[in-house]
């Protein structure tokens, strides 16, 4: 992990009175993020309701259209959820028809999701949910493929110190 200093108090600006200022809601790299993270999940609705799924369903069916059968566990790390979020999603992606759930007859403990038929076949009107998303885009391709890194970094960065 990268060791970074922190501002002291007297890198802190004040006001006029001398306390220090707290930041505006504006300059907080914390709002920027909830801020495009609700606007990405309402961009994606109109594009995904065709589909029947809701956002945290198809990121759910690009894991496991990548890597099927996945474990719960697995599946939970690669969308950074916990089973208490993670085991309603999948009932009722099951319930919908679009993944089965099957013990891993190797281990017990372990419960195997993969998609069915139905949810395979979503896989193909995928590409008219990211061409939609590539036309509403205000960045150009390569700022978005920059912006991507970066917060992929920062990301990891922040798995590791919340460890």
């Amino acid at each position: 992990m990268t060791t970074r200093t922190t501002e002291t108090v007297s890198d802190v600006p004040a006001d006029s009175a001398g306390a220090i200022a707290v930041p505006r809601l504006d300059q907080q790299l914390c709002f920027a993020l909830y801020s495009a993270s609700g606007l990405m999940t309402r961009l994606y609705r109109p594009l995904l309701d065709p589909l029947g799924l809701t956002y945290p369903q198809y990121l759910a069916m690009l894991v496991l259209w990548e890597r099927a059968p996945s474990t719960v566990g697995a599946l939970g790390e690669a969308l950074g959820l916990d089973s208490a979020t993670l085991t309603p999603l999948i009932k009722r992606m099951e319930a919908g028809g679009l993944v089965t759930r099957r013990r891993d007859s190797a281990d017990e403990r372990r419960v195997l999701v993969e998609p069915t038929a139905k949810g395979q076949a979503l896989r193909a009107r995928v590409k008219d949910v990211q061409a939609g998303l590539d036309c509403a885009m205000p960045m150009e391709r390569a700022e978005l493929k920059a912006l991507h890194g970066t917060l992929t970094r920062l990301v990891a960065g922040l798995r590791e110190a919340t460890e």
